[in-house]
């Protein structure tokens, strides 16, 4: 049996939350630009809540802004799709399944954007949200008269002066826009970029200025894990015990958060809000986007060379390392935690840690250390480096389990081959493809200088880092040191020899 509206009646599993007929009648009040699994697992997972507890009444309109990937599977299923929370809140295993039906319809830019200007007729309309990755949000020289326009703030742009023609400028018929894109200020960055489009498009006064006054951008940040469709035996299994088919069946994480920058006027529009505790709508989300920032994507910045130059292949096997766990236990609470360059309360910081590493335990979530390091530079200069300078300002010393992380980045940074554009590093005799745009500047430091020198070249290149890092007094020492030890004893080895000079924190 397929999933779809006409086969709900059949689904009898008590293990599966159902949608009640009458949310089919809600009226849509979102246009969602992206079909992506992050926008499934997190704003559809709450307004589909929220309409199941008679709070936002209102279902959403999906726009598929790209000709990548089939999307016929949601015509099929009627817009309807489960997904599978899978994972651990305060050591305790959650499973659930909820058949999402927050979806109206799924409309295609480049083939049905005359229905989706006439979206912009809907005076039920209240929000659009966004996730066209982060190279979506940038400005193109757009022509919004074409049918579509190449960019998202161009698509944006042409549905904004639709509406504002549709209802003659009026004040009431702006709208909430949340872009959930990662990077820092999207909504602040979003407006500026549809404003110059604008001027660029020679629009006129009265509607840009209707863009500035009546509509709102709001920053936002969002954090789940959304994994997306299972292996096959898995998704097999699912569907054996709810009883139904689904092409769209989606696994996320348990945790999740969505930080909107907003006011009052915003509390009451957003609704849906009131639905769940992940949601955060506050004047300033600075805060989230620090602990997210910091112990979660600087954390698996730290440690994915390491994990991986230990012999884990995914984050859940490394936590089932007493040695491992220790180290990345201690090196939240003892140097990342003290160390984020924003004004945090203790008991906040421990609470977000105990969340991280509860994520991190999460056996559904096949998240792979090789991954993580994906442009490793950059991610250590934006995630990691701040808080090396925030230890310093407040220690004077070495924070050691993170030079540790930094030595074994070095490590991992080790080409020894080079085929064409691509370089390979080589662990256990097996050779990993190192994705990093200083790839080919290490695999040459690393060709003619000693394990000291490369640590030396590294540290002190300001182009790197803004900083000659060699200044910061026992670093270059204890990196040094940490490096010989990786590259003579093995990771595991090293990181017993941490363990045994009692620098982790103790935990009874």
């Amino acid at each position: 049996m397929n999933l779809s509206v006409y086969t709900l009646k059949n689904i009898t599993s008590d293990k599966v939350t159902v949608p009640d007929e009458g949310i089919f009648e809600l009226p849509e009040k979102v246009l969602q630009f992206g079909t992506g699994i992050l926008l499934r697992g997190l704003p559809d997972y709450f307004i589909d809540k929220a309409n199941r507890m008679g709070i936002f009444n209102g279902r959403i309109v999906v726009v598929k802004t790209t000709n990548r990937g089939d999307v016929s599977a949601f015509d099929k299923q009627d817009g309807l799709y489960t997904l599978c929370v899978r994972g651990i809140t305060e050591g305790k295993k959650v499973e659930e399944n909820i058949i999402n039906s927050s979806i109206s319809r799924v409309l295609n830019a480049n083939s049905e954007w005359e229905q989706i200007l006439e979206c912009a007729h809907n005076q039920n309309l209240q929000v659009i949200i966004s996730n066209t990755t982060e190279v979506g949000i940038k400005l193109v020289n757009d022509d919004i008269r074409r049918h579509p326009p190449v960019s998202y703030p161009g698509k944006l742009l042409a549905f904004l002066r639709e509406r504002f023609t549709a209802f003659e400028g009026s004040n009431k018929s702006g709208l909430v826009i949340i872009p959930t894109e990662l990077i820092p200020e999207n909504g602040k960055k979003l407006e500026s970029i549809v404003l110059e489009l604008a001027h660029l498009n020679s629009m006129d006064d009265d509607f840009i200025e209707w863009i500035e006054q009546c509509n709102y951008f709001c920053n936002s940040l969002v954090d789940r894990i959304v994994t997306g469709m299972p292996d096959a035996d898995v998704k097999k299994e699912i569907e054996n015990e709810l009883g139904y088919t689904d092409q769209l069946l989606t696994i996320c994480e348990v945790y999740r958060l969505w930080a909107i920058e907003g006011d009052d006027q915003i509390k009451k529009i957003l609704s849906f809000r009131d639905a769940d505790e992940g949601i955060a709508i506050q004047s300033d989300i600075e805060l989230y986007r620090e602990l997210k920032l910091r112990l979660l994507n600087g954390t698996h910045t730290l440690c994915c060379g390491l994990a991986f130059l230990a012999g884990f292949d995914m984050v859940t096997q490394a936590m089932n390392d007493n040695r491992f766990l220790q180290f990345i236990t201690s090196l939240m609470q003892q140097e990342i935690g003290p160390s984020i360059p924003y004004k945090t309360k203790p008991v906040e910081v421990r609470a977000f840690i105990a969340k991280v590493l509860d994520r991190f335990r999460n056996p559904h979530i096949n998240h792979h250390w090789k991954s993580i390091a994906f442009n490793y530079t950059s991610k250590m200069n934006l995630r990691c480096i701040p808080l090396l300078l925030n230890f310093y300002e407040k220690n004077q010393k070495p924070p050691e389990l993170f030079a540790l992380g930094f030595a074994s980045y070095i490590a991992f940074m080790k080409a020894i081959k080079q085929t064409g554009d691509d370089f390979f590093g080589e662990f256990n005799g097996v050779s990993y493809r190192i994705e990093d745009e200083m790839a080919e500047r290490f695999y040459k430091m690393w060709q003619v200088l000693p394990a000291d020198k490369v640590v030396n070249e590294v540290l002190k290149n300001e182009a790197f880092w803004g900083k000659d890092l060699t200044l910061l007094r026992g670093f270059e020492r204890s990196v040094t040191e940490k490096l010989h030890s990786i590259v003579n004893n093995g990771m595991m080895t090293t990181l017993a020899s941490i363990h045994a000079n009692k620098i982790f924190i103790d935990e009874s």
